[in-house]
């Protein structure tokens, strides 16, 4: 394989995209905006059938297509599909992930590709009997931290509760991975330190990545990509900004009612494997019961209704493409 890749692992909304762009600034290291090649079409490969030369082609096509309409475009990379399905020696969509990214570090001249979707780790089987040979960097933040930025977001889910039990799944496969890797495949980074202590750490992963350092890196804000990806979307606004180094501990003041009992009850555990502190010594488990999650269900439905109806316009806009491909591939494949 031409270049060795990087996935990097955890939940959303913990600072990924901070690190996908320090990262960005070395030389040795093509770190793109991710468009999710294995979460959203992995969910949609019984559409194409068992595959061959055709369905293959037919899922090239269509995965070349998204990634072209990506909401950040990827500088200096354009997709050929008859070039990837030419490139591939076998009919996989993981196949197709690997050229894709294989084709941003070719085109940077990049000793590895980076990828940014966090949620692959929930496809982290496959990639290791695929035999891509990873390199794990796994990314984690505070979950109550993670929650009340996936609030104001316009993606993800919206109430304490599912943000929780999506946390907590995250971290778990995540910390499972990492007990099965030899520990030269996987790397912990902890959030609060990286921005607390950023080259050191971004010291320490240049080391685990063989990699040199610049203090360049942590003048991302700077960068094309930086710039690119703030203007795409609301969320990524601060990757103009240099490092805001106090932001921890948001969720004292921003948690309202019982988001805190709610989100330790579900993650409690997980967070004091990874280090936090609990702050409700005695949390009501009736909160989590039968009765409440249903009410929950129905709340967080509407939260994400809601999300999508006060986002900025631009941000609906620059998703617009990719849905209305998504929307084309479940219609013409039914």
């Amino acid at each position: 394989m031409a270049n060795t890749g990087i996935q990097i692992i955890g939940t959303q909304r913990s600072g990924s995209n901070l690190l996908r762009v320090i990262l960005d600034q070395s030389e040795e290291i093509a770190s793109p905006h991710p468009p999710h090649i294995l979460v959203v079409f992995m969910p949609l490969l019984p559409l194409y059938g068992e595959l061959d030369s055709v369905s293959y082609k037919t899922l090239v096509n269509d995965v070349v297509t998204y990634v072209n309409a990506n909401p950040v475009p990827w500088e200096g990379v354009l997709l050929d599909a008859d070039e990837i399905y030419e490139a591939s020696t076998r009919y996989d969509l993981l196949e197709i992930n690997r050229l894709v990214y294989e084709q941003a570090a070719i085109n940077k001249g990049a000793k590895y590709w980076c990828c940014k979707s966090m949620a692959n780790v929930h496809y982290a089987t496959e990639m290791e009997d695929f035999g891509l040979n990873l390199k794990y960097i796994y990314l984690y933040r505070d979950g109550r931290d993670v929650a009340c930025s996936f609030k104001k977001a316009i993606v993800g889910e919206k109430h304490i509760y599912h943000i929780a039990k999506q946390w907590n799944e995250d971290q778990e496969a995540c910390l499972h991975l990492r007990a099965s890797l030899p520990t030269e495949r996987f790397f912990s980074l902890n959030y609060e330190t990286l921005i607390t202590q950023p080259e050191s750490e971004i010291r320490k992963l240049c080391l685990y990545l063989d990699i040199v350092y610049h203090p360049e890196m942590l003048k991302f804000y700077d960068s094309k990509t930086s710039k690119l990806t703030a203007a795409a979307g609301e969320m990524w606004s601060n990757l103009e900004k240099p490092i805001i180094s106090n932001n921890t501990g948001k969720f004292l003041k921003e948690f309202r009612g019982n988001d805190l009992e709610i989100f330790e009850l579900v993650a409690g555990d997980v967070l004091k494997e990874l280090d936090y502190e609990l702050v409700i010594q005695n949390p009501d488990a009736s909160l989590i019961d039968a009765a409440h999650i249903v009410n929950y269900d129905k709340e967080n439905a509407a939260l994400k209704k809601e999300a999508v109806l006060t986002a900025r316009q631009s941000d609906l806009d620059n998703r617009e493409g990719q849905a209305k491909i998504l929307k084309e591939i479940k219609a013409r494949t039914l």
